[in-house]
């Protein structure tokens, strides 16, 4: 398991579990194909460290303060001079 703190560091391949604090209010936002999602911004915390993560779909809905998570095969980007978190197209999240 890698830690918050390697996490930043890396681009893809992060296996991270932490607890999920400061959730956003969701918002829908248009995708470029078209279509509109639910995304929420929020911060996964353990050990003191932490990251900004990235909710789309059905993770902004479900996913809430205080929830332990963990997110399997996840990747950073940078986004406005900030590190963010997010499981992408190939990873995995979930409660634990």
């Amino acid at each position: 398991m890698t830690t918050i703190d390697e996490a930043k560091n890396m681009r893809s391949g992060i296996n991270v579990e932490g607890t999920v604090e400061r959730k956003e209010e969701t918002r829908t936002v248009n995708t470029k194909a078209g279509s509109t999602v639910d995304v929420a911004n929020a911060m996964l915390v353990d050990n003191g460290m932490e990251i900004k993560i990235t909710l789309w779909a059905e993770d902004a809905n479900n996913i809430q303060n205080g929830d332990r998570i963990k997110i399997e095969n996840g990747y950073t980007n940078e986004f406005k001079g900030e590190v963010q978190l997010g499981k992408g197209k190939f990873g995995k999240l979930e409660k634990i």
